[in-house]
């Protein structure tokens, strides 16, 4: 039989490995948080908040919907372990929501609806912080520190594998965007007889003119064959 030491390490490793290979940064938050409800002792329900511009918030993976109801509870009172774990690096729990007076606003508003424990953990990469990772619990006290260093680790596996995600998410985006500009560049140079710098160029103006966004009329152009209202001056037999 394996020490514990080494069966933990097992777990994450194997956890990690799982996360790493979600195809998508939807499907690596889902992983996230299921991975958080079945691995970490006391957890009933888990879910992944992520900080936007602006110090916005929001519950992008959940494994039920009272997590987003008491998610948006502490993202409108700006209170709970959630979003101070997201503004500074620790772990930040509630052990019995009828005893707890930190947050009162929040607590006041979240005692009675099934939840009396939970604690929340920073995901955060040497890039910046990402979110944080939520447990809850129906009963009081569920979190005991194994859990909660647990969690911490998980939370640390869980930023790097959705950095990654959205990395390779976004460079994804980028090749898609530079092929469809490419593919409108093309049309343009065959229906006006430009080269390709001329093309592009027209491609632009019309972004500007219509206060669109490039790689939204470049996929407009590619899909329908029409730029609408562009000011583009049209094709030589009265057509688009």
């Amino acid at each position: 039989m394996e020490n514990e030491p080494i069966q933990l390490a097992r777990t994450f490793a194997r956890l990690a490995g799982e996360l790493v290979q979600k195809p998508s940064v939807e499907e690596t938050l889902e992983g996230i948080t299921a991975s958080a409800a079945r691995e970490i002792a006391g957890t009933d329900f888990a879910g992944v908040s992520l900080l936007h511009k602006g110090g916005r918030f929001t519950t992008e993976a959940a494994t039920a919907p009272l997590v987003r109801e008491i998610d948006d509870i502490q993202y409108a009172t700006r209170q709970g372990p959630c979003v101070d774990a997201i503004w500074e690096r620790g772990i930040f729990a509630i052990d019995d929501m009828a005893h707890e007076q930190r947050w009162p606003e929040f607590v006041g508003k979240v005692r009675g609806l099934g939840v009396e424990s939970m604690v929340s953990f920073q995901l955060a990469t040497p890039r910046g912080t990402l979110g944080g990772l939520n447990l809850y619990a129906k009963k009081a006290g569920a979190f005991d520190t194994q859990s909660r260093d647990m969690g911490d680790v998980l939370a640390d596996h869980a930023a790097i594998a959705l950095f990654s995600a959205r990395k390779v998410w976004d460079l994804q985006q980028g090749m898609h965007t530079r092929q469809r500009i490419g593919e409108a560049t093309g049309i343009l140079m065959e229906r006006f007889k430009v080269d390709d710098r001329q093309a592009f160029m027209l491609l632009s103006k019309a972004s500007q003119d219509l206060n669109t966004k490039l790689r939204d009329l470049a996929q407009e152009l590619v899909y329908t064959g029409v730029l609408p209202d562009s000011g583009i001056p049209p094709r030589a037999d009265g057509q688009a």
